[in-house]
């Protein structure tokens, strides 16, 4: 009853800033990103990525628009979208990590305004599109990798209170702080990638718990950059003309993954973010180069390196929880 209740209400306040704005050219103008989000809405909740991960590439890499309109297109889209799956996940009481994930909100609400204020402003257009191209290859060659063993985990490690509030709290003060406030995205795999490989949770419990604190922090994210008045301009109009697909493409997508399976999902859109890895390169080297695309490739490589750290102490958790030892 909620989850159709907040969809009511969304729509009435949509439709009320189209009539009252007779927006109706705009959204003829756009349509573009409406369709392209149609996917993007489906990922966002049925994947760790966010609706941003496809609405990124397509203003940016194939509109040619800023990176910068990108990123805060991803922030206001997701709240949106993210929100409306969020709300869908509750309402079907589907099970989350909340320890772990109160405090990754907590950190979030935190890190988000800071890295918004003082670290997005001092990166390049480039620099963003190529720390969002580098964030979901690694995504994507990380489950290339060991997808069998990510989807054929059950439960979760036990672990105590203390370590997951800690944890939870740093990843997501420190995630959005860097990535989301950057890119627009990326606090949700962070926290994917710790429940999975050092909690090894089941897919059930980490995606969910990935696209609530991606909902949160892109709340946190365009609240922010309305109240600074940094919204980049052009944002409003792409998000009148896809925030009405994306409001049921993504609970949808939660919806649909749970017949499927999220194993077929996760490999096709892990293919999709190498793919634009490779893409972003071709697009952009000009200005890349050699050495850029070596950089490019490091992080690839540097992040992968993260992932490998990261199952090893699960190795070590899951070994102290077997032995019956307190972590």
């Amino acid at each position: 009853m909620w989850f159709y209740a907040w969809l009511i209400a969304f729509y009435v306040v949509w439709l009320g800033i189209v009539l009252v704005g007779d927006h109706w050219a705009t959204l003829r103008e756009h349509w573009g990103i409406a369709v392209a989000m149609a996917a993007g809405s489906y990922v966002a909740g049925s994947t760790p990525m966010g609706g941003g991960t496809v609405g990124f590439p397509i203003l940016v890499l194939l509109f040619g628009l800023p990176a910068t309109l990108g990123r805060d297109f991803s922030f206001a889209i997701q709240s949106v979208g993210m929100t409306s799956a969020t709300i869908f996940i509750l309402c079907r009481r589907q099970p989350l990590e909340w320890p772990m994930l109160r405090a990754s909100l907590l950190g979030a609400l935190i890190g988000t305004p800071i890295g918004i204020l003082y670290i997005a402003p001092a990166v390049s257009g480039l620099f963003i599109k190529v720390t969002f191209a580098v964030i979901w290859a690694s995504f994507g060659v990380l489950h290339l990798i060991r997808i069998n063993e990510i989807a054929g985990q059950h439960g979760i490690t036990p672990t105590n209170h203390g370590f997951d509030h800690r944890v939870g709290f740093l990843l997501g003060l420190l995630s959005s702080a860097t990535f989301a406030s950057v890119t627009g995205v990326g606090i949700d795999m962070v926290l994917y990638a710790v429940l999975v490989l050092v909690c090894r949770a089941d897919l059930k419990v980490a995606i969910p718990s990935s696209v609530v604190v991606m909902a949160f922090t892109s709340i946190v994210g365009i609240s922010a950059k309305v109240v600074t008045g940094t919204v980049q301009s052009g944002v409003f109009e792409n998000w009148l003309a896809a925030a009405p697909v994306v409001a049921v493409g993504a609970p949808l997508g939660a919806w649909v993954v749970s017949l499927v399976g999220r194993k077929p999902t996760l490999l096709f859109v892990s293919v999709l973010c190498v793919l634009q890895f490779v893409w972003t390169c071709w697009r952009e080297w000009p200005r890349l180069s050699w050495s850029g695309l070596l950089i490019a490739l490091g992080g690839v490589a540097l992040f992968n390196l993260g992932f490998q750290q990261l199952h090893r102490i699960g190795d070590r958790l899951a070994r102290r929880a077997r032995a019956g030892d307190s972590i």
